[in-house]
């Protein structure tokens, strides 16, 4: 049964409440945070950063981000720590998004930052603004309420501010509770083209009958897909080809080309677009039938194809009138589109060869993740009675989906077992590790830059050898966390602390730790932190030093530089750390460097888990074979065959599986049983559930 309004604001604010208290880190902060993340998770923003200033005079702004497109996300607060449900109307909202648009205009056309203390964020964040006005195409003010939005409140209109179009977006407490309740699925786009185009787009049914499942193709406008994509940006992506983009994310110079010498070309050259709906209008005009309405349009493969049609637009100042781009649009009930959505966008791919790593939550690697956490016991931290569990959540909601069906006493036991503060998503898996492999300023890129950058290079690891992420690997993940965490802890108590940069420096202050270390050919003992779920004294007095040194760094950017944020996502920026970190050595205490552990020693350690782990994927590997079955291996043979898909080796095991249990596949045999099902499961001879069997 979903929530009420009124049980999730209770619920949200006893998680925000420990959240503030575990991170030592104001409310308003921890507020601000935990709805942005939900936002970055679903797609609704790329990223976030915290930055409250108020003035007297009619000013306030609480966040802000800005994307590579020229768009800009302006984030204002409606908090006071209530202890019960209110209503928010629109005097309030109106009141709300004045201040943060005033806070704009001045920052641009009246150079606020000359009235603000250059070490603050909002300095910062005043000076960029104006610095990067000229590149700005778009601006989002959002306002994030504690409160319930009053049912008299329909629409909000978008505007002009500045001379950029402006919208606005309310996200309070029963809109988010909707979020929450759909399980982690994104909020849909419903997307009516009469209304935003003046006409519908014509469409050819391309489907047979079918309760769940209808397909139409269309000839679409390059005037119209640049269009949706400046008005949605990313939200107008799958999450896949959003990670695709942002691993790879420049325009396509061939694409580019065609549209500016070539444009009556352009449908014959490009491979047009996939794309999946939950539902579509269409209406029969003399012309023809014509698609009106669409929810929750998702392009799962030509995101390329997308984006650089509205940036040779803009850019280059180009004519889209002439450009057609075929579509292929499925609309998917609702009720499949977790199942087959991901299904359509890995096949949709495979021409392109994107990285499997992109596709990553149903990816090897999350399953395996995922059953580590659901299976290996935490050691009781001291104080503690009892071994808990850390909690990967490898998709959206699984958190509270594995609570949803248990009474409230069977709740009580899973939150003591798996406590919300060792609850981690796939984000913060890449924030952990990227942080320590002397990645920082890809932590402070954002969540889903930084994951789409973990997720290449773990793709491409996967491939090499997936013995490598073992029990150790887990393992020291979750060291690595417990340390991350700490850390922002440790940040946020210091004297020196001011309110901002936080996420920067945790980020480069662990980074320079590890490469204080790495110098000396040592590590971290991260089994220690293991073993004993806390940090070490020695350590947590390196990283308060660590921390001091990064700030004083970070604080003073080069000339020509004015956002201190900003500067910590450029690699020069930890070159100059880095380069300096023969100052911070000599202030850290002998100590620490006696407890660090060689670097051979944390070798051996990983040599054993991946014999370990090789046992064990033979051992699933053999399971997974028996499981499908001969008959499905007999399917998979003749149908392979059939369209020469397989080597000679491969048809010779499949013969052996197909026989079962009369002749059993070896271990080795098993292993490419494996390889075959995969190349099988591409070419459609079975389904991806029986992969994943």
């Amino acid at each position: 049964m979903e929530q009420s309004t009124e049980e999730f604001f209770h619920e949200f604010r006893q998680e925000m409440l420990a959240g503030a208290e575990a991170n030592s880190s104001f409310q308003l902060a921890s507020f601000m945070e935990a709805i942005a993340n939900e936002l970055i998770e679903t797609g609704f923003v790329e990223g976030f950063e915290f930055c409250h200033y108020r003035a007297q005079r009619g000013m306030r702004v609480d966040g802000y981000w800005f994307d590579d497109e020229g768009g800009l996300d302006l984030f204002v607060a409606d908090f006071e720590g209530r202890n019960e449900l209110g209503s928010l109307t629109r005097t309030e909202i109106d009141a709300a998004f004045r201040r943060v648009s005033t806070f704009f205009q001045n920052a641009v056309e009246k150079e606020l930052y000359r009235e603000l203390e250059v070490t603050a964020p909002e300095y910062g964040l005043a000076r960029h603004l104006l610095d990067r006005f000229g590149f700005l195409r778009r601006v989002n003010f959002v306002l994030l309420s504690e409160r319930a939005l009053s049912d008299r409140v329909q629409s909000l209109d978008d505007d002009i501010v500045c001379g950029l179009p402006a919208s606005y977006h309310v996200w309070d407490m029963s809109r988010l509770n909707r979020q929450r309740n759909a399980r982690g699925a994104k909020e849909a786009l419903d997307l009516d083209l009469i209304e935003m185009f003046g006409r519908g787009i014509s469409c050819l049914p391309a489907h047979l009958s079918s309760d769940s499942y209808s397909s139409y193709l269309i000839v679409m406008p390059g005037e119209v897909l640049a269009d949706l994509y400046g008005r949605f940006g990313a939200r107008l992506l799958e999450q896949n080809v959003r990670s695709f983009l942002q691993a790879r994310g420049k325009v396509n110079q061939g694409i580019r080309s065609t549209i500016m010498n070539e444009p009556s070309m352009f449908f014959a050259y490009n491979n047009g677009i996939t794309a999946t709906a939950q539902t579509v209008e269409t209406q029969q005009t003399k012309d023809g039938l014509e698609i009106v309405r669409i929810n929750d349009l998702q392009i799962v493969n030509g995101g390329q194809t997308t984006a650089s049609l509205f940036h040779t637009r803009r850019k280059d100042k180009v004519s889209l009138e002439n450009i057609f781009v075929q579509m292929k649009l499925s609309v998917i009930d609702a009720e499949e589109a977790e199942l087959v959505v991901p299904r359509i966008s890995e096949y949709a791919n495979t021409q392109n060869r994107v990285n499997a790593a992109d596709f990553f939550s149903n990816h090897p690697f999350h399953i395996r993740m995922q059953d580590f956490s659901r299976r290996i016991l935490a050691p009781a931290a001291q104080g503690a009675q009892r071994e808990t569990r850390w909690f990967y959540e490898r998709a959206r909601g699984q958190y509270a989906d594995a609570q949803s069906k248990l009474t409230p006493g069977e709740q009580r036991q899973f939150k003591a077992m798996h406590p919300k503060a060792q609850m981690f998503t796939k984000t913060d898996l890449a924030k952990f590790e990227n942080v320590w492999d002397e990645h920082p300023r890809w932590v402070n890129l954002g969540a889903q830059k930084n994951f789409a950058k973990y997720a290449s290079r773990i793709g491409k690891e996967w491939t090499s050898g997936s013995d490598k992420f073992n029990e150790f690997y887990f393992k020291r993940a979750i060291a690595r966390a417990i340390i991350f965490r700490v850390t922002e802890r440790l940040v946020s108590d210091q004297s020196w602390y001011n309110g901002g940069y936080r996420a920067n420096i945790v980020a480069y202050s662990i980074a320079a730790i590890n490469e204080l270390a790495r110098k000396r050919e040592m590590t971290i003992n991260f089994m220690q932190v293991w073993n004993e779920q806390t940090v070490p004294e020695v350590l947590l007095n390196a990283l308060g030093k660590a921390s001091s040194f990064v700030n004083d760094d970070l604080v003073q950017p080069p000339q020509g530089i004015s956002n201190i944020s900003e500067w910590a996502k450029r690699e020069n920026c930890w070159t100059r750390v880095s380069g300096q970190l023969a100052d911070l050595e000599a202030q850290i205490p002998q100590d620490f460097f006696d407890a660090l552990i060689e670097v051979s020693e944390q070798k051996e350690e990983q040599k054993s888990a991946r014999k370990t782990q090789k046992i064990d994927n033979g051992i699933n590997d053999q399971k997974r074979v028996f499981e499908i079955g001969a008959e499905t291996w007999g399917l998979i043979l003749k149908e392979g065959t059939r369209k020469s898909l397989f080597s000679p080796k491969e048809v010779g095991v499949l013969q052996v599986a197909a026989q079962m249990p009369v002749r059993i596949p070896s271990e080795k045999q098993c292993a490419v049983l494996i390889e075959a099902l995969e190349k099988a499961q591409l070419e459609g001879i079975v389904q991806n559930e029986t992969v994943q069997a």
